[in-house]
């Protein structure tokens, strides 16, 4: 009694005190014992894309992740759904990335084939809790399920959703923890703590906190994990990273890492330790160090790989990578998270897609000049990782790449404590939220971003309202200037700025980020060219050749735009850039063009017109074409079916200067992007 007693007079207390501090009225937040987050979540259709993001999201739609489920057999049976079919993780991980695509967009026909998916989910609901399939005895693909189902609820406030994400988590504090660390459900245990802390918002059901807190702690303890990183640059030089999947190998996997980076942040809101937070980013500072990749990546083709810009990245850790930033975006509101979910979503996410939507690689390089089935460096991976297609490895990512887009457009915006908006990453969409004392707003963001640097926010309201406004400046863009009405504002590089006024209807706010070249130092001295979140990769001629494979574990399936393609140069891409003393020349030539119907192509790609049912050439141009001085350097050659090692900058070339074309990384799906500099 004594303990039930103390225990409360301590919820008092905390309770208490939070009331001393202004808390969000308008949305679920943290409550005590939890610490608050910085930003809060909103609800999932509040952020809409527009413009050429909602383009983006169409061909999505009209691609892979709109049609998978009609002749991907593995979904098509899904026990799920009941079927006979896969009963693990797939129909989740689809689900996954449908359900915001759906709502996101409107799309009756999405949303009905998402009903149809939580139908027969939520008919699997048992006494104790458990739910899924029946032949289906792991915890792990509950936990995916356990991230589609508050999507759902959010989007429809079917209450279904919310009782059977209770039962489970009363079916976790009832039954013994069952967290192996030689499993993925081991591994991944803290995924649940993503629903956990979403149910506890609006339950305040105790029960829940000490089912995370079981789950933390005894599970695989990735907060010390990055505080003794063991998989360093000196692990991977002397053959001490684990190849396998046994418990240590687990550890080194790409995905489980792109998932876990978040955990310690997220058990951070329960502990309120600062080694907790410290992990975070401790993890960042590990993986950029040891493993980092162009476009906000690190490597990891099946297994953390090093930082050679040919090693591989797995899809699945780029878009879980993402998922990661946004959860602790939310949690410690810091826009150097934000500058590296930008750089995912506008580099890595794009470059391993067709534009089309219809294709994708298992595993992307930095350094690409051949996309081919063929043994490469990679540290476990297949050989047809490289290809773009319907499933070129493992077909997990076939099934978990549909979020990345979607989930990115939902946290664009966030809601602040003093009753305010955030704009965390910048694109063109539509925010619909309340705000100061419970008005609504609505925020139009005009812009082509991040092709371009000029941003327009347009506020309706049906009255005046004050509340404030937090507008993200990137670590890149110094000397950004943000006017309105008929005051300016010199914004700080790498942080929030406070625009608080009584707003009226028609308000609009501009910002205008300076988008300089500026470079990057990377492998063997090489450099990476940047504007704004872009990076910018040679531009190499292609020829797409459609392949067939057909393995136990891979097939190809040709239906509407789907098709596995090796694509293969047919221009040079051995060059050096001629960077005077490490300085942009003003010589430099940057080329824009109006966003596409497919706002990552390039000329030359192949792409499906569903008109003709059939794959034309595309002749438009990249939405920016940089021009620039570079020599070919002969002695650069490829080995073992990848472009070797850029040579040590600066390196020597007695060939004649040529004017050399980049376009996007995410427009580039043959590609240079860490480039030797030229001794000139």
């Amino acid at each position: 009694m004594r303990t039930i007693i103390f225990i409360m007079t301590l919820v008092l207390i905390l309770t208490h005190c939070s009331l001393d501090k202004p808390v969000n009225r308008h949305y679920p937040t943290n409550k005590a014992p939890l610490i608050p987050t910085q930003f809060v979540k909103l609800p999932l259709g509040s952020v809409k894309p527009a413009g050429w993001l909602h383009r983006q999201l169409e061909i999505q739609a009209n691609g892979l992740t709109g049609q998978l489920d009609e002749f991907w057999p593995d979904l098509i049976h899904s026990a799920w759904k009941g079927g006979h079919g896969e009963a693990w993780e797939r129909g989740p991980y689809y689900l996954d990335g449908l359900i915001p695509l759906a709502f996101l967009l409107n799309d009756e026909r999405l949303i009905d084939k998402a009903r149809n998916w939580v139908e027969a989910i939520l008919e699997t609901g048992q006494p104790d809790g458990w739910f899924g399939p029946e032949k289906n005895d792991d915890r792990w693909p509950l936990a995916v399920a356990g991230k589609v189902l508050p999507q759902y609820y959010e989007a429809t406030g079917d209450q279904r959703a919310m009782d059977l994400l209770i039962g489970y988590f009363n079916y976790l504090h009832e039954n013994p923890p069952d967290w192996p660390d030689s499993t993925w459900r081991g591994v991944r245990a803290m995924e649940h703590a993503v629903t956990g802390y979403w149910l506890f918002r609006r339950s305040n059901d105790p029960g829940i906190l000490q089912t995370i807190a079981s789950i933390f702690n005894n599970s695989y303890d990735w907060s010390a994990y990055y505080h003794h990183f063991p998989w360093d640059s000196v692990a991977l030089k002397e053959g001490r990273i684990p190849l396998n999947w046994k418990a240590d190998g687990l550890t080194a996997h790409v995905v489980n890492n792109g998932m876990a980076v978040k955990y310690p942040g997220l058990w951070y809101q329960q502990s309120g330790r600062d080694d907790h937070k410290n992990a975070v980013y401790e993890a960042l500072r590990q993986y950029d160090t040891h493993h980092g990749q162009v476009g906000g990546r690190f490597s990891g083709d099946e297994h953390l790989a090093g930082r050679r810009p040919t090693q591989g990245t797995e899809m699945c850790a780029v878009v879980e990578f993402m998922f990661s930033l946004e959860n602790l975006l939310e949690i410690f509101g810091d826009p150097i998270m934000a500058d590296r979910l930008e750089l995912l979503a506008y580099n890595a996410l794009p470059g391993t897609m067709t534009p089309d939507g219809w294709a994708h690689q298992y595993d992307q390089q930095t350094n690409q000049v051949l996309v081919s089935a063929a043994v490469r460096d990679w540290s476990t991976n297949g050989e047809t990782s490289n290809i773009y297609g319907l499933m070129p490895n493992y077909p997990c990512c076939l099934a978990n790449m549909h979020q990345g887009w979607p989930k990115f457009v939902q946290h664009m915006w966030m809601a602040t404590h003093d009753q305010g908006l955030a704009a965390i990453a910048y694109g063109p969409n539509q925010v619909q939220a309340y705000v100061g004392d419970g008005k609504q707003v609505t925020i139009d963001q005009e812009t082509n971003y991040p092709f371009d640097g000029s941003i327009q926010l347009t506020l309706q309201l049906e009255e005046d309202a004050a509340f404030p406004l937090y507008l993200r400046i990137p670590d890149w863009a110094k000397g950004t200037v943000i006017q309105y009405r008929n005051q300016q504002i010199q914004a700080r590089a790498g942080s929030f700025v406070q625009v608080k006024e009584t707003w009226r209807n028609g308000d609009q706010i501009q910002i205008n980020f300076p988008m300089e070249i500026r470079t990057e130092r990377r492998f063997n001295q090489s450099v990476s060219i940047l504007r704004g979140p872009l990076y910018f990769a040679l531009r190499i001629g292609k020829e797409y050749k459609r392949f067939t494979v057909n393995t136990r574990r891979i097939q190809t399936i040709e239906y509407l735009g789907s098709r596995d393609w090796e694509i293969f140069p047919t221009t040079p891409w051995n060059y050096g850039l001629v960077l005077p003393q490490g300085s942009i020349p003003a010589s430099w030539e940057i080329q824009f063009n109006p966003p596409q119907p497919f706002p990552f192509a390039d000329a030359g790609e192949m792409l499906y017109n569903p008109d003709k049912n059939l794959h034309e050439i595309w002749n438009g141009e990249a939405a920016i074409v940089l021009k620039l001085p570079g020599r070919r350097i002969p002695s650069w050659q490829m080995k073992k079916n990848s472009a070797d090692d850029p040579p040590r900058s600066p390196v020597l070339s007695n060939k004649a200067v040529e004017t050399l074309h980049l376009v996007p990384y995410g427009s580039a799906r043959l590609r240079i992007a860490e480039f030797p500099v030229l001794d000139e």
